[in-house]
């Protein structure tokens, strides 16, 4: 028995939980409050995906006649499906990577229609390796059942979504409404009854229910519908991502049929405060940021003046219960940094509550997970780190943060380096001139290995109406950065935004292209601008442009229709920039003029088609800033005095050898000079938490020697620069 069982339910993503139950498990933890997580999606896919569901996929009465193509092709084979769902599975699971050579000998999968992509993709696979190479085989063989399912049993079934439609801008909770009172669905019958067995397990007095998105809201619905009816006893809690953004006005009563609490914000107060309340009397209940019911009518109580937890007391996430060896990793499209998203275990961390730049008139800001910006000490979350490494054996890390301070980002790899960790990380970041060349170095040196960021519309008219506080060129110059450092990067980009003309977006693609013919991007994705009711958008549209369509709200409230004065339809476009940007993360078609990937007539380009060539040109290196701080990567330096005999020199010097990881660097220094850096070196290695700034170095070497400027840029310790041997952060 526990007293709360947390669940994500059907569907968020395969490879990897999703983190709020998680963190709320480690949360509770310290409150010595006992819980249970499930994730409901996980479970059902693989109860569906296995030789029992496809018997039972293939054993629903169809009119083979009356189906498509691609349907009649899968049914046919349905033996080979049988035959090898199996092993695929566990090999997606990471449990039989001999099946690799299987897979890619091309008669081992039944193919139905997805392969068909796949004459598109050969030049890709020479980048890919064995293992990759199949996954992506095996994602395609999913993707074809799936097909098969949503034409012929379950039209709203997906991968990483259910019923997503429902969710989606639903100011009324009629269609959802009459949605739950239906039969249960093909998925419903796989979820319930794992439901069932993990409540006569569990025997929980509260079942708190994780709804991040549109896609997992039904089936959260479904699973609440189905406690209320048959455990009655148990309370049901609602919190996420989706209540925290579209249910901060919900009006209908008929929700709480189903829910008897929903949590705004931050959940780990509300929940103890509930949990509190299951023992309390009525009267003397408190409550933080919850809708309930009280006498027939919903009301919001936040009644309780107990403050929010701070971050660093809030614990260490806790995976317990989710079996993390049974996740599964697909890989969608051939390319490396797009397979983050689905390809490998993640421990999700996060660095700073909200976002600590808070101005994206797009964004919303105006609600506390934004607004309020929280950062964690570096020593706290990496000891986090190593706590996680031990529970869950995983070295992978995934930050979620809206986007990461790059001062934590560098005290973080400060501390990792420190403590000789070896792990893989990436995250989300703005592309701000912070991130330098030595510092994305610094990162990668720490394991970094990606970062995704917003470039939203490469416009520096719309970024600054925006107010990104970016423009195309920096963004240009940051992504150089990671790029040369060795971090992919993905760049989130937007079309559609209040008074963007045709042009723009014309424009907006070709500065993309070139960032990616320049190799400064490896992925991205285009996302139609959506209005929501907590962005200054969406709270004065006037001021940009926009006409919102106003409707009564009962049930959620995020995504606003409007009128974009403009009178463009920019709907339009998507198919042509997400066909070209496919083609681009590949690495192919760049030549092809803009027009090609359109169907209808569009300007040409006004960008110079050199534009993010010349961003990139190099600055002039001559210059400092005293208050930049100097970290010394140096431990294997080897020096040798020697002597110089030439005609126009002759004379003492030493010698300097640095062994790094993957090179040999060699410098020659006088003597005296040489001393005195090997001093400095030793003196501020890595393990020193205390830093110098140049200006401390300048004075110390000032006090023996004159013009630090011209030891400072002289070729010797440019080299060392170069080479990562020495980094100005």
């Amino acid at each position: 028995m526990k007293d709360l069982l947390l669940i994500t339910p059907p569907f968020t993503q395969l490879n990897t939980p999703y983190p709020a139950t998680a963190y709320i498990k480690g949360f509770l933890n310290t409150k010595n409050i006992s819980s249970y997580q499930i994730d409901l999606g996980l479970d059902v896919i693989l109860e569906l995906f296995s030789r029992r569901g496809i018997e039972k996929i293939f054993s629903r009465n169809i009119n083979v006649q009356e189906i498509s193509e691609n349907s009649q092709r899968i049914y046919a084979l349905r033996e080979e499906y049988l035959k090898t769902i199996d092993q695929v599975i566990p090999f997606l699971q990471g449990k039989n990577p001999t099946l690799a050579r299987q897979i890619c000998s091309m008669n081992f999968l039944p193919e139905a229609s997805r392969f068909n992509q796949l004459d598109d993709m050969d030049f890709a696979f020479g980048n890919m390796g064995l293992q990759d190479k199949a996954k992506h085989l095996a994602t395609l063989y999913l993707e074809d059942i799936s097909d098969y399912i949503i034409e012929n049993i379950d039209p709203d079934f997906g991968f990483s979504r259910y019923a997503e439609r429902l969710g989606k801008s639903a100011n009324s909770f009629d269609e959802l409404y009459s949605k739950l009172s239906e039969n249960q669905t093909f998925t419903d019958s796989f979820t319930l009854k794992i439901l069932q067995e993990k409540l006569e397990e569990v025997q929980p007095k509260l079942v708190c229910f994780s709804i991040p998105f549109p896609g997992n809201l039904y089936a959260g619905f479904k699973c609440a519908q189905f406690i209320k009816k048959n455990y009655p006893h148990i309370k049901t809690a609602m919190g996420g991502g989706f209540p925290n953004t579209e249910l901060r006005e919900v009006k209908d009563k008929r929700v709480f049929e189903f829910f008897d609490f929903i949590t705004l914000d931050d959940g780990e107060l509300p929940l103890e405060l509930l949990y509190e309340s299951l023992s309390t009397s009525e009267e003397n209940t408190e409550y933080k940021r919850t809708f309930l019911v009280d006498n027939q009518k919903v009301i919001y109580k936040n009644n309780s003046k107990r403050h929010d937890y701070k971050q660093a007391d809030i614990g260490t996430p806790d995976y317990t219960d989710l079996p993390l060896d049974k996740y599964i990793s697909v890989i969608e499209i051939a390319n490396p940094m797009h397979s983050l998203w689905s390809d490998g275990r993640w421990n999700k961390l996060t660095m700073a509550h909200g976002c600590y730049w808070g101005k994206c008139t797009f964004c919303d800001i105006s609600l506390d997970y934004i607004k309020i910006y929280e950062p964690i000490s570096a020593k706290i979350l990496v000891d986090r780190m190593e706590e996680l490494i031990k529970t869950t054996g995983e070295t992978g890390f995934h930050f979620v943060d809206e986007a990461a301070p790059p001062a934590l980002m560098r005290e973080v790899a400060l501390e990792i380096l420190r403590r000789n960790l070896v792990v893989t990380w990436w995250t989300n970041i703005r592309f701000e001139k912070s991130f330098t060349r030595d510092l994305c170095y610094l990162l990668k040196l720490s394991g970094c290995v990606a970062v995704s960021g917003g470039l939203e519309v490469a416009s520096d008219r719309l970024l600054k109406l925006i107010d990104k506080g970016v423009s195309v060129e920096q963004v240009a110059q940051v992504t150089r950065n990671f790029t040369e450092a060795g971090i992919m990067v993905h760049a989130y980009l937007m079309y559609g935004y209040p008074t963007q003309t045709i042009q723009e977006t014309v424009d907006s693609l070709e500065m993309v292209r070139q960032m990616f013919e320049m190799g400064v991007l490896q992925s991205g994705f285009w996302h139609q601008f959506a209005m929501t009711a907590h962005s200054p958008v969406g709270i004065n549209p006037e001021e940009f442009g926009v006409i919102p369509v106003k409707e009564e709200i009962l049930f959620a409230n995020n995504d606003i229709d409007f009128k974009d004065k403009t009178g463009i339809d920019h709907n339009k476009f998507s198919f042509g920039l997400k066909k070209s940007l496919f083609n681009y993360m590949h690495g192919i078609n760049f030549e092809i003029p803009l027009q090609e990937w359109f169907d209808f007539k569009i300007p040409r380009t006004t960008v110079h088609p050199d534009y993010i060539h010349d961003c990139l040109l190099e600055d002039a290196p001559f210059g400092f800033k005293g208050n930049s701080k100097v970290v010394f990567l140096a431990k294997n330096v080897i020096a040798e005095n020697r002597v110089k005999n030439k005609k126009k020199y002759s004379g003492t010097y030493t010698l300097l050898t640095f062994h790094l990881k993957t090179n040999i660097i060699k410098v020659d220094l006088e003597q005296d000079k040489a001393e005195w850096l090997m001093n400095i070196l030793e003196e501020n290695s890595i393990e020193n938490p205390k830093k110098v700034t140049v200006q401390q170095l300048k004075n110390q070497f000032e006090e023996n020697f004159e013009d630090f400027e011209l030891f400072w840029f002289s070729k010797p310790i440019q080299q060392l620069k170069e080479n990562g041997v020495i980094l100005s952060l």
